[in-house]
């Protein structure tokens, strides 16, 4: 049996992925995955028994035309039996539609879009935890009659850890703690443990290179390591501090607790890194605006992220 799995980003959320595929794959032993998604994501993938991973660079493969092209390599290349859209956005939407017209059975992740929206309505006081990401992931396998049941445990890779991980930022504003919080968390932090940062992009690279110059026991990964680079250097930390971003993803893959830091967003909308404590979730709990987006990607309705100035970096110091 095999099943052609999708989804193309962010990068994040196909980090989520990997645990609800490595344990469908456990618990149904005859069945084989192929994990359709973006070329570099595949180091995400590695060693999970029964699955291929396929990337492709989507965006060769433009409009209506280009993704039926798309259909049509990967049901010639893999002949699925079933097929699992784990995106639901406009490209897969027409992916798994030309799969129907073709004759599979194709399974869709309900992404709760109605729930979330009540989540996130600031005037809602009645705030309540979603269903997690990851289970809306095995609902797809489940609807096509398939058996899974996800553990909510982290497995970990490296035995000896050691150092502090610190990954302070995030795609959206609405989810990144203040630099200049950051910059004292790792002043604290660092007359304990040694900090490793972690981060990407030619900015974030310069103004961690800055911060390492300036706080003696630190040191910069940042635009240093591959994916599977990260991974490694990730397993190796006894904690990691991130934002709600995919450095959190990246630290369940290996088996690290991290101590996530929450502003605009919440943990009710199931994002939770796998595994991880919902105790290790730092964030302001009496703001009746929180959360005002699933994705961190919205203004402010305030006008002075409250969510994100007012917390005390102490709090996080305590947990680590």
């Amino acid at each position: 049996m095999k099943i052609l799995a999708y989804r193309f980003s962010a990068f994040g959320d196909v980090a989520m992925t990997v645990p609800v595929l490595t344990e469908f794959l456990e618990q149904n032993p005859g069945v084989e995955i192929v994990m359709v998604s973006r070329k570099n994501f595949k180091d995400l993938f590695e060693g999970i028994p029964n699955l291929i991973f396929k990337g492709v660079d989507i965006d060769e493969y433009s409009g209506f035309f280009g993704i039926r092209k798309l259909a049509k390599e990967l049901t010639k290349d893999f002949k699925p039996d079933y097929v699992a859209d784990l995106h639901d956005v406009i490209r897969t939407k027409i992916l798994s539609r030309v799969f129907k017209m073709k004759g599979y059975k194709v399974s869709i992740i309900n992404k709760g879009k109605k729930e979330k929206e009540d989540l996130t309505n600031i005037r809602n006081l009645e705030k309540i935890p979603l269903k997690r990401n990851t289970e809306r992931y095995a609902d797809v396998f489940r609807e096509m009659g398939f058996s899974v049941k996800l553990s909510y445990q982290y497995r970990t890779v490296c035995a000896e850890k050691s150092g502090v991980g610190f990954a302070p930022f995030a795609q959206h504003e609405g989810k990144m703690l203040p630099l200049e919080k950051s910059f004292e968390l790792a002043k604290i932090l660092s007359k304990k443990h040694k900090v490793y940062f972690f981060g990407g992009g030619k900015s974030e690279i310069e103004i961690l290179d800055n911060w390492v110059r300036q706080i003696p026991n630190t040191e910069n990964f940042a635009g240093k390591l591959s994916i599977k680079e990260e991974l490694k250097k990730i397993s190796e930390m006894e904690t990691m501090i991130s934002m709600d971003s995919a450095n959190m993803h990246l630290a369940s893959l290996v088996g690290t607790r991290c101590v996530s830091i929450w502003g605009s967003t919440h943990p009710f909308a199931g994002f939770l890194g796998y595994g991880q404590n919902e105790n290790d979730a730092v964030q302001i709990t009496d703001l009746t605006c929180r959360p005002c987006s699933v994705f961190g990607d919205k203004p402010c309705y305030r006008g002075d992220w409250a969510c994100l100035e007012e917390i005390d970096i102490q709090k996080i110091n305590v947990k680590i």
